[in-house]
Protein backbone atom coordinates (compact mmCIF):
# COMPACT_ATOMS: atom_id res chain seq x y z
CA UNK A 1 0.00 0.00 0.00
CA UNK A 2 1.11 3.22 -0.90
CA UNK A 3 0.86 6.25 1.61
CA UNK A 4 0.94 9.65 -0.02
CA UNK A 5 1.25 13.04 1.45
CA UNK A 6 1.83 16.65 0.64
CA UNK A 7 3.36 19.68 1.93
CA UNK A 8 3.02 23.07 0.85
CA UNK A 9 5.96 25.61 1.25
CA UNK A 10 6.13 29.25 1.91
CA UNK A 11 8.19 31.09 -0.43
CA UNK A 12 10.70 31.54 2.00
CA UNK A 13 11.34 27.76 2.13
CA UNK A 14 11.39 27.44 -1.33
CA UNK A 15 12.34 30.18 -4.01
CA UNK A 16 10.83 29.19 -7.10
CA UNK A 17 7.34 29.27 -5.49
CA UNK A 18 4.91 30.08 -2.86
CA UNK A 19 3.08 26.94 -3.33
CA UNK A 20 5.46 24.16 -4.18
CA UNK A 21 3.64 21.25 -3.20
CA UNK A 22 5.76 17.96 -1.68
CA UNK A 23 4.88 14.38 -2.63
CA UNK A 24 5.96 11.83 -0.14
CA UNK A 25 5.46 8.07 -1.17
CA UNK A 26 6.32 5.56 1.15
CA UNK A 27 5.72 1.24 1.21
CA UNK A 28 5.10 0.48 4.66
CA UNK A 29 6.95 -2.69 5.37
CA UNK A 30 5.58 -5.74 8.19
CA UNK A 31 7.78 -3.76 10.91
CA UNK A 32 5.78 -0.99 10.51
CA UNK A 33 8.66 1.07 9.16
CA UNK A 34 9.03 2.83 5.68
CA UNK A 35 11.43 4.49 3.42
CA UNK A 36 10.02 7.64 2.75
CA UNK A 37 10.88 10.01 -0.94
CA UNK A 38 9.71 12.97 -1.10
CA UNK A 39 9.10 14.65 -4.74
CA UNK A 40 9.28 18.18 -4.96
CA UNK A 41 7.37 19.63 -8.21
CA UNK A 42 7.49 23.48 -9.11
CA UNK A 43 6.68 25.19 -12.44
CA UNK A 44 10.56 24.75 -13.18
CA UNK A 45 12.03 21.29 -11.66
CA UNK A 46 10.94 18.04 -10.52
CA UNK A 47 13.52 16.72 -7.43
CA UNK A 48 13.53 13.50 -5.91
CA UNK A 49 14.91 13.23 -2.32
CA UNK A 50 14.94 9.94 0.43
CA UNK A 51 15.15 10.70 3.50
CA UNK A 52 15.59 7.09 4.81
CA UNK A 53 13.47 5.18 7.51
CA UNK A 54 10.05 6.54 9.46
CA UNK A 55 8.94 4.37 12.44
CA UNK A 56 5.23 3.61 12.67
CA UNK A 57 5.15 1.76 15.55
CA UNK A 58 1.68 1.38 17.08
CA UNK A 59 3.90 0.73 20.66
CA UNK A 60 4.38 4.23 20.51
CA UNK A 61 0.21 4.96 21.24
CA UNK A 62 -1.73 3.97 23.90
CA UNK A 63 -3.89 0.67 23.31
CA UNK A 64 -7.14 2.90 23.52
CA UNK A 65 -5.89 4.97 20.54
CA UNK A 66 -4.59 2.22 18.40
CA UNK A 67 -7.29 -0.35 19.76
CA UNK A 68 -10.91 -0.71 17.47
CA UNK A 69 -13.54 -0.54 20.86
CA UNK A 70 -15.09 2.55 19.69
CA UNK A 71 -17.54 1.20 18.02
CA UNK A 72 -17.12 2.87 14.54
CA UNK A 73 -17.59 0.34 12.32
CA UNK A 74 -21.07 -0.87 13.76
CA UNK A 75 -23.66 -0.40 11.37
CA UNK A 76 -25.32 2.41 13.03
CA UNK A 77 -22.33 4.52 12.16
CA UNK A 78 -22.30 3.17 8.92
CA UNK A 79 -25.73 4.09 7.98
CA UNK A 80 -24.18 7.57 9.12
CA UNK A 81 -21.90 7.84 6.88
CA UNK A 82 -23.46 6.39 4.09
CA UNK A 83 -25.97 9.53 4.43
CA UNK A 84 -23.21 11.90 5.25
CA UNK A 85 -21.40 10.50 1.24
CA UNK A 86 -25.40 11.48 -0.24
CA UNK A 87 -27.22 13.87 1.96
CA UNK A 88 -30.76 13.79 0.76
CA UNK A 89 -31.94 17.61 -0.38
CA UNK A 90 -35.65 18.02 -1.77
CA UNK A 91 -34.04 20.58 -4.44
CA UNK A 92 -30.12 20.05 -4.66
CA UNK A 93 -29.86 16.45 -4.09
CA UNK A 94 -33.43 14.90 -4.56
CA UNK A 95 -31.88 11.49 -5.03
CA UNK A 96 -29.62 11.50 -2.13
CA UNK A 97 -29.64 9.40 1.30
CA UNK A 98 -32.53 10.17 3.61
CA UNK A 99 -31.28 10.40 7.17
CA UNK A 100 -34.01 8.21 9.29
CA UNK A 101 -31.14 6.62 11.80
CA UNK A 102 -30.67 9.67 13.64
CA UNK A 103 -32.94 10.06 17.05
CA UNK A 104 -33.34 13.80 17.22
CA UNK A 105 -35.99 16.07 17.37
CA UNK A 106 -36.94 18.92 15.47
CA UNK A 107 -40.66 18.92 15.31
CA UNK A 108 -40.61 21.74 18.40
CA UNK A 109 -37.64 23.82 17.00
CA UNK A 110 -40.20 26.80 15.82
CA UNK A 111 -41.11 27.16 19.82
CA UNK A 112 -37.66 27.69 20.90
CA UNK A 113 -37.11 30.59 18.14
CA UNK A 114 -40.02 32.36 18.46
CA UNK A 115 -39.01 32.17 22.50
CA UNK A 116 -35.51 33.74 21.59
CA UNK A 117 -36.89 36.39 19.38
CA UNK A 118 -39.38 37.48 22.32
CA UNK A 119 -36.47 37.39 24.56
CA UNK A 120 -33.03 38.44 22.84
CA UNK A 121 -31.76 40.06 26.53
CA UNK A 122 -31.65 36.09 27.40
CA UNK A 123 -27.88 35.95 25.33
CA UNK A 124 -24.76 37.73 26.19
CA UNK A 125 -23.91 37.97 21.85
CA UNK A 126 -26.98 40.43 21.73
CA UNK A 127 -27.55 44.38 22.14
CA UNK A 128 -30.23 43.35 24.83
CA UNK A 129 -27.54 41.03 26.79
CA UNK A 130 -24.26 42.62 26.57
CA UNK A 131 -24.70 43.91 30.00
CA UNK A 132 -24.03 40.23 31.35
CA UNK A 133 -21.01 39.79 28.88
CA UNK A 134 -18.56 40.00 31.81
CA UNK A 135 -20.01 38.07 34.34
CA UNK A 136 -20.44 34.83 32.14
CA UNK A 137 -17.60 34.99 29.95
CA UNK A 138 -15.00 35.01 33.41
CA UNK A 139 -13.88 31.45 34.64
CA UNK A 140 -16.68 29.63 36.29
CA UNK A 141 -16.89 26.93 38.71
CA UNK A 142 -17.22 23.63 37.53
CA UNK A 143 -20.47 23.09 39.56
CA UNK A 144 -21.67 25.91 37.15
CA UNK A 145 -24.17 28.48 37.28
CA UNK A 146 -26.66 28.34 40.22
CA UNK A 147 -29.56 29.30 38.61
CA UNK A 148 -28.81 27.07 35.51
CA UNK A 149 -28.87 24.35 37.84
CA UNK A 150 -32.40 25.51 39.47
CA UNK A 151 -33.33 25.54 36.15
CA UNK A 152 -32.55 22.06 35.01
CA UNK A 153 -34.26 20.96 38.11
CA UNK A 154 -37.23 22.51 37.76
CA UNK A 155 -37.27 20.98 34.30
CA UNK A 156 -37.09 17.65 35.22
CA UNK A 157 -39.76 17.94 37.79
CA UNK A 158 -42.20 19.59 35.15
CA UNK A 159 -40.80 16.79 32.31
CA UNK A 160 -41.99 14.11 34.97
CA UNK A 161 -45.29 15.71 35.57
CA UNK A 162 -44.58 16.99 38.89
CA UNK A 163 -44.96 14.20 40.84
CA UNK A 164 -41.18 14.36 42.13
CA UNK A 165 -38.87 17.07 43.40
CA UNK A 166 -35.10 17.31 42.16
CA UNK A 167 -32.94 19.11 44.46
CA UNK A 168 -30.36 21.41 42.16
CA UNK A 169 -27.79 20.85 44.43
CA UNK A 170 -27.43 16.80 43.38
CA UNK A 171 -27.63 18.24 39.29
CA UNK A 172 -24.14 17.48 38.32
CA UNK A 173 -23.45 19.42 34.78
CA UNK A 174 -21.75 16.55 31.59
CA UNK A 175 -21.07 17.35 27.92
CA UNK A 176 -24.61 15.30 26.71
CA UNK A 177 -26.37 11.98 27.97
CA UNK A 178 -22.80 10.55 26.56
CA UNK A 179 -20.25 12.37 29.21
CA UNK A 180 -23.09 11.71 31.91
CA UNK A 181 -22.91 8.03 31.17
CA UNK A 182 -19.27 7.70 31.18
CA UNK A 183 -19.28 10.12 33.89
CA UNK A 184 -21.17 7.05 36.13
CA UNK A 185 -19.52 4.14 35.15
CA UNK A 186 -16.33 5.98 36.16
CA UNK A 187 -17.68 6.53 39.94
CA UNK A 188 -19.43 2.87 40.10
CA UNK A 189 -17.15 0.62 38.43
CA UNK A 190 -13.51 -0.34 38.00
CA UNK A 191 -11.96 -1.82 34.90
CA UNK A 192 -13.36 -5.08 34.17
CA UNK A 193 -16.31 -4.48 36.61
CA UNK A 194 -20.11 -4.84 34.70
CA UNK A 195 -23.21 -3.96 33.94
CA UNK A 196 -26.34 -6.12 33.29
CA UNK A 197 -28.45 -4.07 29.76
CA UNK A 198 -31.33 -5.55 28.91
CA UNK A 199 -31.72 -5.77 25.02
CA UNK A 200 -31.97 -4.55 22.48
CA UNK A 201 -30.03 -1.54 23.76
CA UNK A 202 -28.97 1.80 22.39
CA UNK A 203 -26.10 1.14 20.07
CA UNK A 204 -24.06 3.84 21.23
CA UNK A 205 -23.72 1.99 24.85
CA UNK A 206 -21.08 0.35 23.89
CA UNK A 207 -18.97 3.26 23.38
CA UNK A 208 -20.02 5.17 26.23
CA UNK A 209 -19.91 2.75 29.05
CA UNK A 210 -17.34 0.88 28.00
CA UNK A 211 -14.79 2.37 25.74
CA UNK A 212 -12.85 4.71 28.19
CA UNK A 213 -13.98 2.79 31.19
CA UNK A 214 -13.27 -0.51 30.51
CA UNK A 215 -16.41 -1.27 31.72
CA UNK A 216 -17.78 -4.57 30.42
CA UNK A 217 -21.72 -4.41 29.40
CA UNK A 218 -23.74 -8.28 30.42
CA UNK A 219 -26.63 -7.94 27.73
CA UNK A 220 -29.94 -9.48 29.25
CA UNK A 221 -31.82 -11.34 26.20
CA UNK A 222 -35.09 -10.24 25.60
CA UNK A 223 -37.62 -11.02 22.93
CA UNK A 224 -40.37 -9.99 20.99
CA UNK A 225 -42.54 -12.70 22.54
CA UNK A 226 -43.01 -10.22 25.34
CA UNK A 227 -42.49 -6.55 23.14
CA UNK A 228 -39.01 -7.64 24.31
CA UNK A 229 -39.67 -6.89 27.88
CA UNK A 230 -37.13 -7.32 30.50
CA UNK A 231 -38.09 -10.41 33.20
CA UNK A 232 -36.62 -11.23 36.50
CA UNK A 233 -35.73 -14.52 35.57
CA UNK A 234 -33.54 -13.14 32.49
CA UNK A 235 -31.84 -10.71 34.97
CA UNK A 236 -31.32 -13.37 37.37
CA UNK A 237 -30.47 -15.71 34.32
CA UNK A 238 -27.35 -13.23 33.08
CA UNK A 239 -26.25 -12.36 36.79
CA UNK A 240 -26.00 -15.90 37.74
CA UNK A 241 -24.20 -16.94 34.74
CA UNK A 242 -21.60 -13.88 35.26
CA UNK A 243 -20.63 -14.89 38.77
CA UNK A 244 -20.16 -18.17 37.91
CA UNK A 245 -17.52 -16.75 35.43
CA UNK A 246 -16.37 -14.88 37.40
CA UNK A 247 -17.40 -11.10 36.16
CA UNK A 248 -18.33 -8.60 39.46
CA UNK A 249 -21.63 -7.08 38.75
CA UNK A 250 -22.01 -3.86 39.36
CA UNK A 251 -25.20 -2.53 38.47
CA UNK A 252 -28.11 -2.58 35.72
CA UNK A 253 -29.08 -0.25 33.51
CA UNK A 254 -31.88 0.71 32.00
CA UNK A 255 -33.24 3.26 29.53
CA UNK A 256 -36.64 4.36 30.37
CA UNK A 257 -37.94 5.43 27.68
CA UNK A 258 -36.39 2.65 25.92
CA UNK A 259 -33.97 3.37 22.58
CA UNK A 260 -34.76 1.61 20.33
CA UNK A 261 -38.11 0.06 21.66
CA UNK A 262 -40.06 3.64 22.07
CA UNK A 263 -41.78 2.23 25.19
CA UNK A 264 -41.75 3.10 28.87
CA UNK A 265 -41.13 0.82 31.44
CA UNK A 266 -44.81 0.38 33.55
CA UNK A 267 -45.05 0.44 37.56
CA UNK A 268 -45.00 -3.44 38.21
CA UNK A 269 -41.39 -3.53 35.89
CA UNK A 270 -40.03 -0.62 37.51
CA UNK A 271 -40.76 -2.64 41.12
CA UNK A 272 -39.75 -5.93 40.25
CA UNK A 273 -36.08 -4.11 38.85
CA UNK A 274 -35.65 -1.83 41.75
CA UNK A 275 -36.41 -4.76 44.40
CA UNK A 276 -33.50 -7.24 42.17
CA UNK A 277 -31.04 -4.74 42.90
CA UNK A 278 -32.04 -3.51 46.18
CA UNK A 279 -31.45 -7.48 47.18
CA UNK A 280 -28.34 -7.58 45.02
CA UNK A 281 -26.97 -4.65 46.52
CA UNK A 282 -25.71 -3.55 42.96
CA UNK A 283 -26.59 0.37 41.26
CA UNK A 284 -29.83 1.25 39.00
CA UNK A 285 -28.68 3.94 36.49
CA UNK A 286 -31.44 4.85 34.86
CA UNK A 287 -31.29 6.88 31.46
CA UNK A 288 -34.27 8.97 31.16
CA UNK A 289 -33.60 11.74 28.33
CA UNK A 290 -36.83 10.50 26.52
CA UNK A 291 -38.84 11.48 29.55
CA UNK A 292 -41.25 14.31 27.90
CA UNK A 293 -41.77 12.15 24.70
CA UNK A 294 -43.98 10.05 25.93
CA UNK A 295 -47.20 10.43 24.27
CA UNK A 296 -49.75 7.34 25.22
CA UNK A 297 -50.35 5.39 27.69
CA UNK A 298 -48.88 4.22 30.02
CA UNK A 299 -47.63 7.31 31.38
CA UNK A 300 -44.33 7.91 32.01
CA UNK A 301 -43.07 7.06 35.72
CA UNK A 302 -39.26 8.06 36.80
CA UNK A 303 -37.22 5.91 38.86
CA UNK A 304 -37.54 9.30 41.00
CA UNK A 305 -41.09 8.79 41.29
CA UNK A 306 -40.76 5.10 42.33
CA UNK A 307 -38.12 5.61 45.15
CA UNK A 308 -40.62 8.03 46.74
CA UNK A 309 -43.08 4.99 47.31
CA UNK A 310 -40.56 2.02 48.24
CA UNK A 311 -39.10 2.98 51.26
CA UNK A 312 -37.04 0.06 51.80
CA UNK A 313 -34.62 0.36 48.76
CA UNK A 314 -30.97 2.06 49.12
CA UNK A 315 -31.06 4.95 47.42
CA UNK A 316 -27.63 5.61 47.38
CA UNK A 317 -27.99 2.76 44.60
CA UNK A 318 -30.04 4.71 42.48
CA UNK A 319 -28.63 7.44 39.81
CA UNK A 320 -30.71 9.12 36.67
CA UNK A 321 -29.47 10.55 33.34
CA UNK A 322 -30.89 13.38 31.60
CA UNK A 323 -30.13 16.06 29.03
CA UNK A 324 -32.05 18.40 26.65
CA UNK A 325 -31.02 16.72 23.55
CA UNK A 326 -34.45 14.80 22.95
CA UNK A 327 -36.48 16.63 24.89
CA UNK A 328 -35.75 19.73 24.03
CA UNK A 329 -34.14 19.09 20.73
CA UNK A 330 -30.81 20.71 21.49
CA UNK A 331 -27.93 17.91 21.17
CA UNK A 332 -25.93 20.37 19.73
CA UNK A 333 -25.90 22.36 23.04
CA UNK A 334 -24.29 19.31 24.82
CA UNK A 335 -26.30 19.36 28.00
CA UNK A 336 -25.69 16.61 30.01
CA UNK A 337 -26.96 15.86 33.84
CA UNK A 338 -25.76 13.18 36.23
CA UNK A 339 -28.17 13.26 39.21
CA UNK A 340 -27.51 11.16 42.18
CA UNK A 341 -28.99 10.10 45.23
CA UNK A 342 -25.48 9.12 46.34
CA UNK A 343 -23.44 11.84 48.36
CA UNK A 344 -20.18 10.63 47.20
CA UNK A 345 -21.47 10.03 43.65
CA UNK A 346 -22.37 13.12 43.38
CA UNK A 347 -19.17 14.93 44.49
CA UNK A 348 -16.97 12.40 42.54
CA UNK A 349 -18.99 13.50 39.39
CA UNK A 350 -18.28 16.87 39.98
CA UNK A 351 -15.03 16.75 40.43
CA UNK A 352 -14.88 14.62 36.90
CA UNK A 353 -17.49 17.41 35.44
CA UNK A 354 -14.54 19.42 34.88
CA UNK A 355 -13.80 17.38 31.80
CA UNK A 356 -17.04 17.83 30.26
CA UNK A 357 -18.31 20.77 31.41
CA UNK A 358 -21.66 22.74 29.16
CA UNK A 359 -20.37 26.22 28.39
CA UNK A 360 -21.73 29.02 30.85
CA UNK A 361 -22.48 30.81 27.99
CA UNK A 362 -25.27 27.95 27.38
CA UNK A 363 -26.22 27.85 30.79
CA UNK A 364 -26.97 31.48 31.12
CA UNK A 365 -29.07 31.35 27.94
CA UNK A 366 -31.05 28.23 28.76
CA UNK A 367 -31.84 29.32 32.78
CA UNK A 368 -33.54 32.31 31.22
CA UNK A 369 -35.24 29.99 28.86
CA UNK A 370 -36.30 27.48 31.34
CA UNK A 371 -37.26 29.62 34.17
CA UNK A 372 -40.14 30.79 31.84
CA UNK A 373 -42.89 28.73 33.26
CA UNK A 374 -45.36 29.45 30.61
CA UNK A 375 -42.65 28.69 27.88
CA UNK A 376 -42.05 25.38 29.59
CA UNK A 377 -45.64 24.40 30.02
CA UNK A 378 -46.39 24.85 26.46
CA UNK A 379 -43.51 23.24 25.22
CA UNK A 380 -43.49 20.15 27.06
CA UNK A 381 -47.25 19.82 25.91
CA UNK A 382 -46.96 20.66 22.70
CA UNK A 383 -43.51 18.12 22.53
CA UNK A 384 -45.92 15.57 23.30
CA UNK A 385 -48.74 16.16 20.81
CA UNK A 386 -46.38 16.89 17.81
CA UNK A 387 -44.34 13.56 18.59
CA UNK A 388 -48.15 11.45 18.64
CA UNK A 389 -48.97 13.16 15.81
CA UNK A 390 -45.65 12.32 13.66
CA UNK A 391 -45.83 8.63 15.13
CA UNK A 392 -49.02 8.40 13.77
CA UNK A 393 -48.39 9.62 10.22
CA UNK A 394 -45.41 7.46 10.11
CA UNK A 395 -47.05 4.46 11.25
CA UNK A 396 -50.09 4.49 9.22
CA UNK A 397 -48.27 5.15 6.40
CA UNK A 398 -46.52 1.79 7.21
CA UNK A 399 -49.17 0.17 7.58
CA UNK A 400 -50.57 0.91 5.05
CA UNK A 401 -47.94 -1.29 2.72
CA UNK A 402 -48.19 -4.21 5.26
CA UNK A 403 -45.03 -3.70 7.39
CA UNK A 404 -45.87 -3.49 11.31
CA UNK A 405 -43.87 -1.65 14.25
CA UNK A 406 -43.85 -2.92 17.64
CA UNK A 407 -46.43 -1.15 19.87
CA UNK A 408 -44.63 2.30 21.44
CA UNK A 409 -45.78 4.95 23.14
CA UNK A 410 -42.61 7.23 23.60
CA UNK A 411 -39.63 8.43 21.86
CA UNK A 412 -38.23 9.50 18.29
CA UNK A 413 -38.27 6.51 16.55
CA UNK A 414 -40.22 3.17 15.69
CA UNK A 415 -39.23 -0.48 15.50
CA UNK A 416 -40.27 -1.92 12.32
CA UNK A 417 -40.66 -5.46 11.86
CA UNK A 418 -39.32 -6.36 8.39
CA UNK A 419 -38.87 -10.18 9.36
CA UNK A 420 -40.98 -11.58 6.42
CA UNK A 421 -38.95 -9.72 4.26
CA UNK A 422 -35.02 -11.46 4.93
CA UNK A 423 -34.41 -14.41 2.87
CA UNK A 424 -33.72 -16.41 5.91
CA UNK A 425 -34.09 -15.66 9.39
CA UNK A 426 -30.66 -15.11 10.31
CA UNK A 427 -28.30 -11.46 11.31
CA UNK A 428 -26.62 -11.78 7.95
CA UNK A 429 -29.95 -11.84 5.73
CA UNK A 430 -30.53 -9.10 8.43
CA UNK A 431 -27.47 -7.02 6.75
CA UNK A 432 -28.13 -8.39 3.04
CA UNK A 433 -31.26 -6.43 3.69
CA UNK A 434 -30.36 -3.25 5.49
CA UNK A 435 -27.46 -2.66 2.41
CA UNK A 436 -29.93 -3.02 -0.06
CA UNK A 437 -32.38 -0.04 1.99
CA UNK A 438 -28.91 2.16 2.31
CA UNK A 439 -27.81 1.97 -1.29
CA UNK A 440 -30.80 1.28 -3.46
CA UNK A 441 -33.73 2.07 -1.41
CA UNK A 442 -31.61 5.47 -0.33
CA UNK A 443 -32.76 5.64 3.76
CA UNK A 444 -30.88 5.10 6.57
CA UNK A 445 -32.10 3.18 9.30
CA UNK A 446 -30.50 0.88 11.71
CA UNK A 447 -30.98 -2.85 12.07
CA UNK A 448 -31.64 -4.49 15.44
CA UNK A 449 -28.35 -6.12 15.46
CA UNK A 450 -26.71 -3.04 16.11
CA UNK A 451 -29.23 -2.42 18.83
CA UNK A 452 -27.85 -6.34 20.12
CA UNK A 453 -31.48 -7.65 19.24
CA UNK A 454 -32.11 -11.22 19.96
CA UNK A 455 -33.85 -11.90 17.23
CA UNK A 456 -32.93 -10.59 13.13
CA UNK A 457 -34.95 -8.59 11.01
CA UNK A 458 -36.06 -5.86 13.57
CA UNK A 459 -35.01 -2.11 12.35
CA UNK A 460 -34.91 1.43 14.30
CA UNK A 461 -36.50 3.96 11.86
CA UNK A 462 -36.54 7.65 13.55
CA UNK A 463 -38.95 10.05 12.04
CA UNK A 464 -38.93 13.46 14.10
CA UNK A 465 -35.38 14.78 12.36
CA UNK A 466 -37.20 16.16 9.27
CA UNK A 467 -40.07 18.11 7.89
CA UNK A 468 -43.08 16.26 7.20
CA UNK A 469 -42.22 16.47 2.93
CA UNK A 470 -39.13 14.52 3.66
CA UNK A 471 -40.92 11.78 5.87
CA UNK A 472 -43.59 11.39 3.02
CA UNK A 473 -40.75 11.03 0.27
CA UNK A 474 -39.26 8.32 2.17
CA UNK A 475 -42.15 6.50 2.87
CA UNK A 476 -42.55 6.49 -0.60
CA UNK A 477 -39.43 4.64 -1.35
CA UNK A 478 -40.12 2.25 1.40
CA UNK A 479 -43.67 1.51 -0.07
CA UNK A 480 -42.16 1.20 -3.58
CA UNK A 481 -39.13 -1.76 -2.41
CA UNK A 482 -41.72 -3.30 -0.08
CA UNK A 483 -44.48 -3.52 -3.18
CA UNK A 484 -41.77 -4.69 -5.56
CA UNK A 485 -40.53 -6.86 -3.14
CA UNK A 486 -43.68 -8.75 -2.96
CA UNK A 487 -44.21 -8.68 -6.01
CA UNK A 488 -40.95 -10.52 -7.33
CA UNK A 489 -41.78 -12.89 -3.94
CA UNK A 490 -44.44 -13.94 -5.12
CA UNK A 491 -42.75 -14.15 -8.59
CA UNK A 492 -40.84 -16.42 -7.58
CA UNK A 493 -43.32 -18.23 -5.67
CA UNK A 494 -45.41 -18.83 -9.36
CA UNK A 495 -42.59 -19.89 -11.03
CA UNK A 496 -41.39 -22.39 -8.52
CA UNK A 497 -44.81 -23.70 -8.39
CA UNK A 498 -45.30 -23.61 -11.88
CA UNK A 499 -42.29 -25.52 -12.40
CA UNK A 500 -43.23 -28.14 -9.21
CA UNK A 501 -46.49 -28.26 -11.12
CA UNK A 502 -45.09 -29.53 -14.55
CA UNK A 503 -42.72 -31.55 -13.02
CA UNK A 504 -45.56 -32.95 -11.12
CA UNK A 505 -47.73 -32.87 -13.84
CA UNK A 506 -45.13 -34.65 -16.02
CA UNK A 507 -44.82 -37.54 -13.54
CA UNK A 508 -47.72 -38.29 -13.28
CA UNK A 509 -48.13 -38.76 -17.40
CA UNK A 510 -45.25 -40.94 -17.30
CA UNK A 511 -46.54 -43.03 -14.13
CA UNK A 512 -50.55 -43.60 -15.86
CA UNK A 513 -49.04 -43.62 -19.43
CA UNK A 514 -47.10 -46.41 -20.97
CA UNK A 515 -44.43 -45.08 -23.12
CA UNK A 516 -45.29 -43.81 -26.41
CA UNK A 517 -44.12 -46.23 -29.15
CA UNK A 518 -43.03 -44.81 -32.76
CA UNK A 519 -45.65 -45.80 -35.21
CA UNK A 520 -43.11 -47.70 -37.10
CA UNK A 521 -42.88 -50.05 -34.08
CA UNK A 522 -43.58 -53.38 -34.69
CA UNK A 523 -46.31 -53.50 -32.02
CA UNK A 524 -48.00 -50.89 -33.32
CA UNK A 525 -48.22 -52.43 -36.59
CA UNK A 526 -49.82 -55.31 -35.31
Amino acid sequence: METRFFLVLSRSHYKYSSQAPFMFTSKPTQQLHTTTHIVLFTHKHTLSYSIGRMSLDKNLLSKLAVGDKHGEDSPYFDGWKAYDNNPFHPEHNPQGVIQMGLAENQLCSDLIKEWIKANPQASICTAEGIDGFSDIAVFQDYHGLKQFRQAIAAFMEKARGGRVRFEEERVVMSGGATGANETLMFCLADRDDAFLVPTPYYAAFDRDLSWRTGVRIIPVECNSSNNFQVTKQALESAYLNAQETGIKIKGLILANPSNPLGTSLDRETLQTLMDFINDKQIHLVCDEIYAATVFAEPRFISVAEMIQEMDHVNRDLIHIVYSLSKDMGLPGFRVGVVYSYNDSVVTCARRMSSFGLVSSQTQSFLAAMLSDQIFVDNFLKEVSKRVAKRHLIFTEGLKEMGVSCLTSNAGLFVLMDLRQMLKDQTFESEMSLWRIIINKVKINISPGSSFHCSEPGWFRVCFANMDEDTLQIALQRMKHFVLRHRENKKRKSFQENLKLSFSSMTYDEHVRTPTLMSPHSPLVRT
